[in-house]
C-alpha cells in the first residue's frame, strides 16, 4: 500500500485529494465486488439444510448454542461471538439445520466482499480484485466452511471486514477515524469468534507502527501529518486497533456472566482465559483426520466432514483445499516476496502485505502447543495465499506477451475444479453408491 503526497485536484475533499501520488488509473470494480458475492451466496445457501443432522464439529457448537440460549455453560474453551451467532439464528428461525448454518454462510458472503474491497484499496488493481475474489470463492475451504456451523467463517468474516476497513482508510486518509473505528469493531468480533485471529491483529498494528517511525523518526508519537493515516497519531492508531477491541472483546462475554451456573466473573476475566487455554491444550487424543503445518502447504491431508447415506442418498463432504490453486500460489507468495523487497525502487507493499499475513496467520500453528490440529485452521493462511496469488495473475496480466494469459487460464482452472469437485464439496447427491468417493480421491492421503 503506497503512501506519498497527496494529490492536488480541482475538487477539494474528494477522494482523490487523499490518495497515493500515483494517480487511480483503474475503475472500482465495485458492483463485480457485489454480484460475486451474490453468486456465492447463492451457491452456498443451495441445499444448506443437507445434511439435515449435526455433521462434523456441529455435534459441539450447535448443543453449546442451545445452552447458551439457556445461559448455560459449553464449550468453554472457544470464546462466545460464534455460538451467539448460532443461538441467534436458531432464536429467529428456529433450531433446525438451516438456522444453524445461516450465520456462516452470512459470514461467508460478506467476508468475500470484504476481502475483494480489501484487495482493491491495498492494490487498486480492478483484475486483481477481481481474480482474487474468484479464487477465494473456489478454494474449497471458503466454500464448505460457509456451510457448516463451525466458528471458523464467523471469525474469517470479520477478519476480511477488518482488513477492508484498514485498507481503506490507509488509501484514504480522511476517512481514516471512523474506518479504524469499525476495523476495532470487526477485529473484537472476530477474536470473540476464535482467536486465530490475534497473529493477523499483531502484524498490522506493528506494520502501522513501523512506518510512522520510518517517516518521522522520533516525532512519531507527535507527527499527525505522516504515514500511514495522515491525520490521525500514532497513539489514535494503536488505540483503535487494540484497546477498543480488547474492550469490545470483554463484552461479547456478557452472556457468560449470567449463567445459572458458574458464571463467568467480570473481573476474573485473566484467570477464565487461562482455563480456556487449558482446555484447549488438553485435547490429546489422536483424530484421524489430524494435520500439521507442513502438511497443509501441500494439500496433503483431507478431512471428511461427512460421507454416509443420508436424507435420501449417499452423500460427501471433504475439506481439502483447491487442487491446483494452493499449489500455484506457492511460487506466487515467492514472486510477491521479491515484489516486496524494500530496496526495490518501487517496492510492492500491497504483495509483502500478502506474504506478512500468510506467514503471520499460519506461524500461530507452526508455534502452536495444541496437540492436535486440522486442515480447517488453514483457512486465513489459505485465503493470504489466494491474495498472493491474485496479486502475481495481475502481474502477468499486464504482460504485452503471451504469458499474460496464463492469467485468466489459471482463473478458469480454479473454477473448472471447482465444478468438479462440487459434488463431494457440497454433500450433493452422489449416485454411483457407496464408492461413488473414489472418483475424487487423486491421493491416497485424501481418504
Amino acid at each position: 500500500m503506497r503512501q506519498g503526497k497527496r494529490l492536488r485536484t480541482s475538487a477539494p475533499g474528494s477522494i482523490r485529494e487523499t490518495m497515493p501520488s500515483t494517480p487511480l488509473r483503474e475503475q472500482d470494480p465495485l458492483g463485480y465486488c457485489a454480484l460475486l458475492s451474490l453468486l456465492f451466496a447463492v451457491l452456498a445457501c443451495y441445499r444448506l439444510d443437507i445434511p439435515s443432522k449435526m455433521y462434523f464439529d456441529e455435534v459441539h457448537y450447535v448443543p453449546a448454542a442451545r445452552a447458551l440460549l439457556a445461559l448455560r455453560q459449553a464449550n468453554a474453551e472457544h470464546p462466545l461471538v460464534a455460538k451467539e451467532a448460532i443461538a441467534g439464528a436458531i432464536s429467529l428461525l428456529g433450531d433446525r439445520a438451516y438456522a444453524w448454518r445461516v450465520p456462516s454462510a452470512v459470514m461467508g458472503t460478506i467476508g468475500l466482499f470484504a476481502f475483494g474491497r480489501a484487495l482493491w484499496w491495498a492494490s487498486q488493481r480492478r483484475f486483481a480484485t477481481i481474480a482474487g475474489m474468484v479464487l477465494l470463492a473456489t478454494d474449497f475451504a471458503w466454500f464448505i466452511q460457509s456451510r457448516i456451523a463451525m466458528l471458523d467463517m464467523v471469525m474469517a468474516g470479520f477478519a476480511m471486514l477488518a482488513l477492508w476497513h484498514v485498507a481503506a482508510a490507509i488509501r484514504v486518509p480522511r476517512q481514516g477515524r471512523w474506518r479504524l473505528a469499525l476495523a476495532g469493531l470487526c477485529i473484537a468480533l472476530s477474536m470473540g469468534a476464535k482467536w486465530s485471529v490475534v497473529p493477523v491483529v499483531a502484524l498490522i498494528v506493528m506494520a502501522l507502527v513501523a512506518v510512522r517511525i520510518k517517516a518521522v523518526g522520533r516525532r512519531a508519537l507527535d507527527a499527525n501529518q505522516a504515514p500511514p493515516i495522515p491525520g490521525l497519531s500514532l497513539i489514535e492508531i494503536v488505540f483503535w486497533l487494540t484497546s477498543v477491541p480488547l474492550v469490545l472483546y470483554w463484552l461479547t462475554f456478557l452472556p457468560a456472566f449470567y449463567y445459572q451456573q458458574q458464571p463467568v466473573s467480570p473481573l476474573g476475566f485473566v484467570t477464565w482465559h487461562r482455563y480456556m487455554v487449558q482446555l484447549q491444550d488438553s485435547v490429546l487424543t489422536k483424530h484421524p483426520y489430524q494435520s500439521v503445518w507442513y502438511q497443509w502447504l501441500v494439500n496433503w491431508r483431507a478431512i471428511w466432514y461427512l460421507y454416509e447415506n443420508v436424507d435420501g442418498d449417499w452423500r460427501g463432504i471433504v475439506l481439502i483445499g483447491n487442487p491446483f490453486t494452493m499449489l500455484a500460489g506457492l511460487p506466487a507468495l515467492l514472486w510477491c516476496l521479491w515484489a516486496g523487497l524494500p530496496h526495490k525502487s518501487q517496492p510492492r507493499w500491497d504483495a509483502l502485505a500478502a506474504v506478512g499475513l500468510y506467514g503471520a496467520s499460519l506461524g500461530l500453528w507452526v508455534i502452536s502447543g495444541k496437540p492436535v490440529q486440522f486442515y480447517y485452521h488453514y483457512l486465513l493462511p489459505g485465503t493470504f495465499l489466494m491474495a498472493g496469488l491474485a496479486l502475481a495473475l495481475d502481474a502477468l496480466w499486464r504482460r504485452r506477451d503471451a504469458a499474460r494469459w496464463m492469467a485468466p487460464v489459471t482463473v478458469a482452472l480454479a473454477v473448472g475444479l471447482f465444478g468438479y469437485f462440487y459434488p463431494i464439496i457440497s454433500g450433493a447427491p452422489l449416485h454411483h453408491g457407496q464408492a461413488s468417493f473414489a472418483q475424487w480421491m487423486w491421493l491416497k492421503s485424501w481418504r
